[in-house]
Formats: structure tokens, C-alpha cells, sequence
């Protein structure tokens, strides 16, 4: 007999792994069910609780990358001796250095491992900054209560793979710029409305306040920072090496920070350029986790449609240079809109655009913009579209968990009183739901 080479390509397999979990959770509930009848009847009709707490926050982190998201909240909630669990995906997160009271640092595994234990969480309510509850993987466990998404940089609610934030039951928006293109999704899609709440945006209020707290930066070379999305619509991509070298001719000191997503989904096309462009003293490649220390050494930045573009010109109010937004909606919610987005409308604003005929003059295009102040009335602009709320945005996110948590638990109180003294055999305590449509059947991954 020949041997066989069984091949199953990942979106099977993740669909495949996809109908795993969701047996394994009924499994898993139905099991539950029958011990707390079980003991129900063995007890005399006393009922029993589970021996297992509900949380009252939950965070969940898919990446380190986020922490600077997510730090200002946990510091948040420290500082007013609430009790919540921060989750990461990330066994390396700096999350899990932290000496915390009150919030509880996690490691909850990588991956698939990371989504089973989402699946079967109990917490009153889960923030995340990750798309695609409810899409693929991540499914909403039948005991969390609500699930509200923290934006992890500024510019459009679209840009996120499709139906990522449609069954989440709160988005806490960075500005009002984003309001619009989640209530069109809603509407296009026949979805209830979610709870919309504009808090601003906490990685930019710390990375203000650091700024505001550094010292003077040493005397320095002319900085160039090249800090691209990911994607075939990104500036490497697209560009290749010939950007790379066409900025090493201009003699000014270069920095590519790569997208952290283009060394897994990228992992040749970053081998390639790094042994073609190897390090030296006038480029060096970055990879930090924290951005703060490289953004603050740039004097200009080129970018693409990353989000970072934002946090450098508004936060160090420095001119930026952008690649042709030539962006595949497909992928993507935009792709239902018809309207400019935000992201692309607000770039001739802040900065000048790039083509791949204007290389030649990189020299004198970067010279122009560091020398023409046109562009600081655009920056303003953009901050008050897009930034609302500077500097309050872990106060106020803070507030709503708590003030959610309250009405979730007097609405479950209230039911609860509503209901016939008759016990619940169904669960071991009483869940409060909140309403939302079925997954759609042509479902995306759903990352960001």
C-alpha cells in the first residue's frame, strides 16, 4: 500500500478546531448541569453553588504588544482597590512582572489554548482590545455577563477584519470620528445597537505624560523612522528594499521599525530585507516592545496607514510622510462603507504623500517637511477628532466597567426576585445574557 499525505489547510483547521471547542463546552455545560441537579435532589432540594467565583473584570490581551493599553487601566484599578484578573496570551506579557494587590496577572496560554480558557470564563464583565468575539475562535462564554472593546490606536472602527466588533456589547471609542461607522455596520447588518461610550485613548495619554516627564533628547543626528503596517497593502510589501535604500542615500540616520506582525505573517520578506539591508551605523532595525524611546529619537516618520503614524505626530507633534493609501478594503468592515475613512481623509492634513516615483526626491521631500510648519494646524484638527478626553482615558474607562458592573448585578438581583421560588436546575447561578445576533456563517479570522 502507498503512503498517504493527509493535508488540511488552515482555514479547515480552524474551523475544524472551531466545532472541538464548542462540543467540548456543551459537553462541559451539560455536564455541569446534571451534577447541580444531582446534588439539588441528593441535597433535599437545597441548591448548591458552584465552588467557582465569578470574576468581577476581566482583561484579556492577545499580545505584550498591548500592555501599553491596558497598564494605565490596571494601574487604574489598583489604585481603587478593585479586584480584577488581567489575561495574556503572552508568556513573556510585562504584565506578569507587575506586583499587583488587586488585579491578578495571568498567563492563560497561546493561541487556541488562550481562546478554550476565554470560552469557559466566568466574570461579570471581559474588556479586550481583540477582534472577532463571537467570529471564529473566541466564543462569548455563557457566563460572562458583558463584553466591551477598548481601541488600541487611533483612526477608523472599519479597519478591523470583518465582523470584528459586532458582538461585542459596548465599544469604549477613542473619538467621535469612530461613531458613525459602527452605527452603519449595525444598521447594514440588522444588528441591535451596541453601547457606544467615548473615553479616549490610555496608551496616548501615558505616552503624553512620559513626554511631558522626559528630559531634554542629547544632541542627535536627523532621524528617519520607516515604521510600516503589515499586510500586501503596507509600505515593505510594496516598496520592497528600494525604500530602504533610496532613505540610506539621503545620509541621515534610519530606523525600520517593522510591523511586529510582518515577522510571522511576513517571516521571508523581513529575512530578506534584513540580510540585504544589515545593520550599521546609519540604519538600524527595531524591535522593541515599548515604541516610546524610538518615536522620541525620530524627527520624522514614514509610514503607511499604521496607527502608530498618529502617536507620532500627535503626541510628538512632528511631520510625518505617507505611502499612497492604496488599502484592499476586502478583508476588511470598510469594505461596506462607502465614505472616505477617517484614516485616509485626515493624512494630507498631517503630513505629505509618497509615491514610488518621488524616491529619487526623498532627500528633499524630508527636507521640506522639517522645515514647513503647514502642517500643525492638522494636527490639531486630527486631535480633536480622533483623541477625545486627553488624558482621562483610564478614569473614564474605569468608571463605565464599574458602573456597568453595578446595573449587571442590580438587573440580576431584580430578576432574580422576579423569579418563582422554584430553584434554577439549569446552571449553577444566574446568568445575565445580553442580547446578540448569531455569528454569520462566512466567518473571517477576525485579528486585527
Amino acid at each position: 500500500m502507498h503512503d498517504m499525505l493527509l493535508y488540511i489547510d488552515p482555514g479547515t483547521g480552524s474551523m475544524l478546531f472551531t466545532i472541538l471547542i464548542g462540543v467540548i463546552s456543551a459537553g462541559i455545560y451539560g455536564l455541569r448541569k446534571a451534577l447541580v441537579k444531582a446534588r439539588f435532589i441528593l441535597g433535599g432540594g437545597k441548591q448548591e453553588k458552584s465552588g467557582v467565583e465569578k470574576e468581577r473584570i476581566a482583561i484579556f490581551s492577545d499580545s505584550k504588544r498591548y500592555w501599553n493599553v491596558f497598564e494605565p487601566i490596571c494601574n487604574e484599578l489598583e489604585r481603587r482597590e478593585v479586584s480584577a484578573s488581567y489575561l495574556t496570551a503572552s508568556p513573556d506579557d510585562p504584565a506578569l512582572d507587575r506586583t499587583y494587590s488587586h488585579v491578578k496577572c495571568s498567563f492563560i496560554g497561546e493561541g487556541n489554548k488562550a481562546f478554550a480558557y476565554l470560552n469557559m470564563l466566568k466574570s461579570n464583565i471581559v474588556l479586550s482590545t481583540t477582534p472577532g468575539l463571537d467570529v471564529y475562535q473566541w466564543k462569548r462564554s455563557r457566563d460572562v455577563s458583558w463584553y466591551a472593546h477598548v481601541f488600541h490606536a487611533l483612526g477608523d472602527a472599519a479597519m478591523y477584519r470583518m465582523f470584528g466588533l459586532d458582538y461585542y456589547d459596548a465599544i469604549l471609542l477613542a473619538g467621535p470620528c469612530q461613531t458613525e461607522q459602527i452605527r452603519t455596520l449595525e444598521n447594514l447588518r440588522n444588528l441591535p445597537e451596541k453601547e457606544l461610550v467615548t473615553v479616549g485613548l490610555p496608551h496616548l495619554d501615558a505616552m503624553q505624560e512620559r513626554l511631558q516627564s522626559a528630559s531634554a533628547l542629547p544632541p542627535h543626528p536627523t532621524t528617519v523612522l520607516l515604521a510600516p503596517s503589515w499586510g500586501a497593502s503596507a509600505i515593505l510589501s510594496r516598496y520592497g528594499g528600494r525604500i530602504i535604500e533610496s532613505l540610506l542615500k539621503t545620509g541621515y540616520h534610519v530606523i525600520v521599525r517593522p510591523h511586529p506582525q510582518s515577522f510571522e505573517s511576513e517571516s521571508d520578506l523581513m529575512e530578506k530585507l534584513m540580510k540585504e539591508f544589515p545593520a550599521s551605523d546609519m540604519l538600524e532595525w527595531n524591535r522593541d516592545n515599548d515604541n516610546f524611546d524610538v518615536l522620541r529619537r525620530s524627527d520624522i516618520m514614514i509610514s503607511d496607514f499604521s496607527g502608530v503614524i498618529y502617536d507620532f505626530a500627535l503626541i510628538f507633534d512632528r511631520p510625518v510622510i505617507y505611502t499612497e493609501p492604496a488599502y484592499d478594503k476586502g478583508p476588511y468592515d470598510a469594505w461596506w462603507l462607502d465614505e472616505e475613512l477617517w484614516t485616509f481623509g485626515v493624512l494630507p492634513h498631517i503630513g505629505v504623500q509618497l509615491d514610488m516615483a518621488d524616491l529619487d526626491q526623498l532627500k528633499e521631500i524630508i527636507d521640506d517637511c522639517l522645515n514647513n510648519p503647514r502642517f500643525e494646524q492638522g494636527r490639531r484638527q486630527a486631535r480633536d477628532e480622533g483623541w477625545a478626553h486627553r488624558g482621562e482615558a483610564a478614569a473614564r474607562i474605569v468608571d463605565y466597567l464599574l458602573s456597568k458592573e453595578a446595573g449587571l448585578l442590580a438587573q440580576a438581583s431584580s430578576d432574580e426576585s422576579d423569579a418563582t421560588s422554584a430553584p434554577d436546575v439549569d446552571g449553577d447561578e444566574k446568568i445575565l445574557h445580553a442580547k446578540h445576533a448569531p455569528s454569520p456563517k462566512g466567518s473571517t479570522d477576525g485579528t486585527d
